[in-house]
């Protein structure tokens, strides 16, 4: 069963301070439900949605079930590989790599209706409210 505590969420903070140290990211962490940690990356110098806008475009398809991204976005940590590329692409891996830090495993099988995961996590730029800001 899917559980997240504050102890789990202190190795992920301390594994994300030394992954993202001198990215200038600004983040936030929230344990949501005891089941998942969420990451909320309110600023940095990366603009993560013009590459995902971008990136996106490009496939074929592009945006065809779907609109781009304006001021927030939510990452697909399944598909960040190919949603982004360069630096965000690299910055996104660290990140999920950190997510992963506090004893993750996930022996989920959805072809059966099968869920075992240590917690879920997700990684949000910037929020409906909140946009995410670029700084230089």
């Amino acid at each position: 069963m899917a559980y997240m505590n504050q102890e789990r969420k202190a190795k992920i903070a301390a594994a994300l301070k030394k992954a993202l140290a001198g990215t200038g990211l600004k983040y936030t962490l929230s344990v949501q439900n005891h089941s998942s940690i969420s990451m909320n990356i309110k600023s940095g110098p990366i603009d993560f949605i013009k590459n995902y806008n971008e990136t996106v475009s490009q496939r074929p398809g592009g945006f065809q079930l779907g609109s781009p991204a304006k001021d927030y976005l939510d990452v697909n940590h399944y598909w960040y590989h190919e949603h982004f590329t360069g630096k965000a692409k690299d910055i996104l891996g660290k990140i999920i790599q950190c997510m992963k830090a506090a004893d993750y495993y996930d022996n989920s099988d959805a072809m059966t209706d099968y869920f075992d995961t240590a917690y879920y996590y997700h990684i949000h730029l910037g929020r409906w409210n909140k946009p995410y800001q670029v700084t230089s």
